[in-house]
């Protein structure tokens, strides 16, 4: 039996379960509702349905959860930096609920230790820490309401990770900020991408950036994204004391 179907086991409907002890210890408060939170947590891998016959997994309370994530920490920039304009403050909320953000935030609290799926952990890309991050988000929103929603946005995200002067110099997109410079400066480019499969059978993608018909940088990773990013930020190091000056 998974530590999963162990914790629910013991969990389901008692409130002195190990889950309920647990989510209890990161939320910081009582849940009312734990099924809010067993759904939070339950991988589409699993099949399971309710009795309408829809489906019982955490990418709906994904997608609430991000709304949340996004309006909270928007009035947060809007009083914290009155002089900043429409695109200042959309930039900068979009370094806070950046995807690698996300990924961080869900890994610094293990959430992935209480997803119940029928397929390997292993098997599951680097989204799923920030995804369930999302899902928990959007299990308080519906179980406590927005007051204690944002108390836990604010205490999990903007008390520890939201420093304004740091994230004013945070790079969100080093593949953007290459094509931006690229094009003010005239300077033709192009990603080359192509398979470069290992001998343990996984797929990784090879990506060549060159700009000014010169090879600048390489890389690989399992994504084509990934790849064409890290090969993005070499190049960005590569010219940055140009890029800086732009």
């Amino acid at each position: 039996m998974s530590l999963f179907k162990k914790i629910f086991t013991k969990s389901r409907p008692t409130e002195g379960g190990i889950f309920f002890e647990n989510i209890q210890k990161i939320l910081g408060f009582k849940p009312n509702n734990i099924e809010f939170y067993e759904k939070a947590f339950t991988h589409r891998s699993s099949n399971k349905l309710d009795f309408k016959g829809n489906p019982i997994n955490y990418e709906r309370l994904e997608f609430l959860g991000d709304a949340m994530l996004s309006a909270v920490i928007a009035a947060h920039l809007f009083n914290e930096v009155p002089e900043g304009d429409e695109g200042y403050l959309t930039k900068m909320r979009s370094k806070v609920v950046s995807r690698e953000h996300l990924n961080e935030l869900g890994k610094d609290l293990n959430l992935i230790q209480f997803v119940y799926s029928k397929v390997p952990s292993q098997h599951f890309g680097d989204n799923i820490h920030g995804n369930i991050f999302e899902a928990l988000v959007g299990a308080i929103f519906l179980d406590k309401g927005y007051t204690y929603c944002s108390k836990f946005i604010h205490k999990r995200v903007i008390l520890p990770y939201v420093d304004i002067p740091k994230l004013e110099g945070k790079v969100i997109s080093y593949k953007s900020l290459v094509i931006e410079w690229c094009q003010k400066e005239k300077k033709p480019f192009h990603y080359d991408i192509f398979d470069d499969n290992a001998n343990d059978g996984q797929r990784y993608f090879g990506v060549k950036l060159s700009i000014d018909n010169k090879v600048i940088a390489k890389a690989r990773a399992t994504s084509k994204k990934k790849a064409e990013e890290i090969a993005s930020k070499r190049a960005y190091f590569a010219f940055q004391e140009q890029m800086d000056k732009k």
